[in-house]
């Protein structure tokens, strides 16, 4: 694959000097070649470290210690780039920095061809990138951050001691925390005033002659407008070139897929079928599902039928628990017929469309159930429909209704509304389960309903054979090789589109 754009001379290594800092704006894109393999991989584990931005984001403050140190741990198991001061020769185990700073680059770049093809889409991957570069910022030091400034034009100047001691008491008097005892042990920059229209309009700096004095804590304002202005512009340039991108058809279908991709555990591998019964299922619905699964179970007992997405959406569901085929088909068909389906159109209407999700019919192929992404993003609910995600689907009004039938106290429903409200869904849900389990600031981070099914028995203390199996599936995951792993990676997107699309021409009503 060849990143092309406006080519700079790199001189004799241009990998070596393109790699040989630990931050940068990404205005230069890469212009070597990579497989399709190490593509997918690259983008793939930026997502996932991306969506750990966002969920930490959202769980705690973003200078505390925990987000540090969880941010840290992350950019450290992916390989990332995660500490300023650390050099090639420091790094004798694993990937080393400036394959690091490489695959840190060139995985940026990747996911703004995913990224760049809706406002939607652009304004959470701007979010992300812009809290990704606060943290490796302010992980500089102040000769670092002064370095920085000046090799992206950003000229701003710290200013001498002989003049911060000449301003202290107005530098004290205006500057945001900020006291007489740290101003000696802080650094102040000279910046046009122009550039720091966020500080001068909250009346957090000193102004003197066209120049606002910035705290050294503060200068990362100035940069991060900057960096997401520049963002901004490269994503809206980037949109521009889709076309050309889209006509190669190994890209469209990666790329198309990255904007939604589920990164997690596969949770279509049964080797959980037989372990729920049929007289459980209520019961767990109640107990163990996600509001999504617990909206479609409450209304297919209620209407006894379900159009195509809700038998897809909550049918790969079940069948992801551990309910057989046998099973399945003899709870669609008992309760189907309660309604206005005799059992005869059943067996011709639908149950081939049962048998083709367990493998046993076209492709033969093992269907996934689907993830909280694939939930939220595809084939939204119309007028009769059950499917979807209640959290991104479903109006704030009757949202907040549904939390109260099911018994979520007042202040839990203005925490998950407010997370809604942020588009933060995925989050909203997981807020749900901490509330109906009285449980907090649970150990995972949830992406798919049937996650959200077994972390719930581990909680519960229930279905123990499925977190036994569960444990020893991650294990083995955790301990497979990286080729192994990249060679799975490689073929997710095209397996998921293909046996999805496949499954609903089979599924739909006639």
């Amino acid at each position: 694959m060849l990143f092309s754009g406006r080519r700079r001379k790199l001189g004799a290594n241009p990998q070596t000097e393109a790699y040989t800092q630990s931050l940068q704006f990404y205005g230069q894109p890469p212009l070597e070649n990579i497989s399709l393999s190490e593509f997918e991989t690259f983008a793939v584990e930026r997502l996932k470290l991306l969506k750990t931005v966002e969920n930490l984001g959202v769980s705690y403050l973003k200078t505390s210690e925990q987000y540090l140190r969880k941010l840290e741990n992350e950019l450290k198991n992916l390989n990332f780039p995660y500490r300023s001061d650390i050099d090639d020769r420091k790094s004798q185990n694993g990937p080393s920095e400036t394959e690091k700073r490489r695959k840190d680059h060139i995985s940026h770049f990747i996911l703004r061809l995913a990224y760049c093809q809706t406002e939607d889409l652009r304004r959470w991957f701007i979010q992300q990138e812009v809290d990704l570069f606060r943290y490796r910022f302010n992980e500089l030091d102040p000769k670092q951050k002064l370095e920085f400034l000046h090799r992206n034009n950003l000229q701003y100047d710290a200013i001498s001691s002989k003049e911060k001691k000449e301003l202290l008491d107005k530098l004290v008097n205006s500057s945001y925390a900020v006291s007489g005892i740290t101003v000696e042990n802080n650094d102040f920059y000279k910046v046009p005033f122009q550039d720091a229209l966020d500080l001068v309009r909250t009346r957090k700096v000193y102004l003197k002659a066209g120049y606002a004095y910035i705290p050294h804590q503060d200068i990362v304002t100035i940069v991060l407008n900057d960096f997401r202005t520049r963002l901004s512009k490269a994503l809206a340039l980037t949109a521009r070139s889709l076309p050309a991108v889209h006509s190669d058809k190994r890209l469209q279908p990666l790329l198309n897929h990255l904007s939604h991709a589920y990164v997690g555990q596969d949770y279509s591998i049964q080797k959980n079928v037989g372990k729920i019964s049929l007289e459980q299922i209520d019961s767990l619905s109640g107990k163990s599902f996600p509001l999504c699964m617990r909206q479609l179970h409450q209304s297919l007992r209620e209407n006894h039928h379900l159009r195509h997405g809700g038998r897809m959406q909550y049918g790969l569901f079940l069948k992801g628990i551990g309910l057989s085929l046998e099973q399945a088909l003899q709870f669609w068909r008992s309760e189907f017929v309660k309604g206005k389906v005799d059992a005869d159109k059943f067996d011709k209407a639908y149950a081939y469309g049962v048998r083709h999700m367990f493998g046993k019919e076209g492709k033969r192929a093992d269907y996934t159930p689907y993830s909280c992404m694939k939930v939220i993003l595809s084939n939204p609910p119309s007028q009769g429909d059950y499917h979807g995600c209640p959290f991104r689907h479903s109006e704030p009004e009757l949202l907040k209704q549904k939390l109260q039938f099911y018994k979520v106290s007042p202040a839990g429903i203005s925490q998950i509304l407010e997370l809604v409200k942020g588009m933060h869904y995925q989050l909203a849900c997981q807020k749900y389960f901490e509330l109906t389990h009285n449980v907090e600031d649970v150990s995972f981070s949830l992406s798919h309903p049937n996650q959200y099914f077994i972390e719930s028995q581990k909680v519960l203390g229930g279905v123990k054979d499925i977190k036994r199996e569960t444990d020893v599936q991650e294990s083995s995951v955790a301990r497979g090789s990286t080729t192994a792993r990249e060679a799975e990676v490689a073929n997710t997107s095209q397996h998921l589109t293909e046996v999805t699309d496949d499954l609903e021409c089979y599924f739909r009503d006639a």
